[in-house]
């Protein structure tokens, strides 16, 4: 896997559009770095950002430049996969399934080998303050770190990745705050033992990594394995400063926090603005001790902007590929699958079938929730809505159902703590809306402008080019992306 510094530069070369640098000294802690972002999101603009000299928690400029934005577009996602930009659509969630499912065993490099290891802090050194910590909304108590998090099996060889937000408490110390999923039952396996659990915190690496580490494998795959048939070639793996060979670490990370979470420790933690546009509800969480700072001589320090545009599209591609081929598995005529933006491309799903009965479109639902327990909402729609265009998707809900034939809703299902709306950590309840014609009696056909009409007119030949660009598009603000 190349590294992060190789991804930067191949978009500053092949696609320059798609970064931005900032020369000018910016203060991540007071909120500049957030309120710049949200100033280009209020344009319709998600480059890239690499801020060249921001400020660390010491007040002076930090030696990490820091990059963020990196996945607020799904064309950033399709290059970092080694794709072209117009295949962002369903073939990046295809293509991204299929990568998946081909694990590969990492590749053990000697710690001397690893960029990673190219400069390590330990003790006192290893000091929180030395980095850009960002803090991102206004009622965050600190900085926050939502990266990823590695957690390694006690009694069995394999690692889980998951991003979990780790709250700045001081220069060696993190809250850490753990849904009850794979990286919680790995931790609770440590304090049963009333064991430290160790941890590391990738926080900066190549895009690839990250989104492997989005995949929704079984509890007990090796992590590590599925980044490595991501990438198409093994990930490279080294032993840590803090644990040596009982716990590895990715070899070409840029940047790598060691620490462990000790049993019986809770301290007040959040609120955090989440992925959900809300803020997370202060809690009682764990922490982590750091021990040690690994990082490149000349490393980045990345971040995601929560609960914008990057945090939404990173959470619905790796997922979209693989309830695809659930689904496919019994409505073979499922066309395509979107993790809809407006339901922070976790929440809402929407799904595209050529129906050839009744029935399919709720069994196709039905596999999606089967197959993503993130799912709250499920719109299946024809073959001719495209399910990445929202304005299409309820166009089909406002004029190819009725209410009280067409929506479903299932009580006490499991659900993400982090949805506001849940009354219980995790229950919830979910909804299905069959948006397709029915085929028992005839439905009134769709207008068309002639297909024969479209190829013969061209646009260009009516209206010059350069006045053209000068039209504003909405095109953007009308798909869910």
């Amino acid at each position: 896997m190349e590294s992060l510094a190789d991804f930067l530069q191949h978009l500053q070369r092949e696609h320059p559009g798609e970064i931005l640098e900032i020369e000018r000294p910016i203060s991540p802690e007071s909120f500049q770095v957030t309120a710049l972002l949200s100033h280009l999101e209020a344009r319709g603009q998600f480059p890239l950002v690499l801020f060249r000299s921001p400020r660390c928690l010491q007040g002076g400029i930090s030696s990490f430049p820091l990059v963020t934005n990196v996945f607020a577009t799904r064309e950033k996602c399709a290059i970092a996969m080694g794709l072209e930009p117009g295949s962002a659509g369903l073939p990046l969630s295809l293509d991204f399934a299929g990568r998946i499912n081909r694990r590969l065993s990492p590749a053990r490099l000697a710690r001397g080998d690893a960029p990673v290891h190219e400069v390590v802090r330990v003790g006192d050194d290893a000091d929180l303050r030395a980095l850009p910590l960002v803090r991102h909304h206004e009622m965050d108590p600190a900085p926050y770190l939502d990266m990823v998090t590695v957690f390694r099996d006690p009694d069995h060889p394999f690692y889980n990745t998951a991003f979990q937000r780790t709250m700045y408490k001081g220069p060696r110390r993190l809250g850490l705050y753990l849904a009850p999923r794979h990286s919680w039952q790995l931790c609770k396996s440590y304090h049963a033992r009333r064991e430290p659990a160790p941890v590391a915190i990738v926080v900066s690496h190549h895009p690839l990594f990250f989104l492997g580490c989005l995949n929704v494998q079984p509890f007990g795959v090796d992590d590590y394995e599925v980044v490595g048939g991501l990438s198409g070639s093994p990930l490279r793996i080294t032993p840590s400063e803090t644990w040596g060979e009982d716990f590895w670490v990715p070899a070409d990370a840029d940047l790598i926090i060691e620490g462990e979470v000790p049993p019986g420790v809770r301290e007040v933690e959040a609120p955090f603005g989440e992925w959900t546009g809300y803020y997370g509800p202060q809690r009682l969480s764990a922490v982590v001790e750091v021990t040690a700072i690994t990082h490149r001589r000349r490393a980045f320090f990345q971040d995601i902007f929560v609960s914008h545009r990057e945090n939404w599209i990173l959470g619905g591609i790796p997922k979209e590929g693989d309830v695809f081929n659930a689904i496919r598995g019994v409505v073979p005529s499922v066309r395509a699958v979107h993790f809809a933006f407006s339901g922070n491309c976790r929440l809402n799903c929407y799904v595209s079938i050529e129906k050839q009965a009744e029935g399919q479109a709720r069994q196709a639902a039905l596999m999606a929730l089967a197959s993503c327990d993130f799912i709250k909402d499920v719109i299946v729609v024809d073959e001719d809505i495209d399910p990445f265009n929202e304005q299409e998707v309820l166009w089909a809900v406002a004029t190819r159902c009725q209410p009280h034939e067409a929506v479903d809703i299932i009580r006490d299902a499991k659900g993400s703590p982090l949805d506001p709306s849940v009354s219980s950590e995790t229950s919830t309840s979910k909804m299905i809306i069959d948006a397709t014609m029915p085929k028992r009696r005839p439905f009134a056909a769709r207008t068309r402008v002639p297909v024969e009409a479209l190829k013969s007119t061209r646009i260009e030949d009516f209206v010059a080019e350069e006045v053209l660009k000068g039209i504003p598009s909405h095109w953007d603000s009308r798909r869910s992306q």
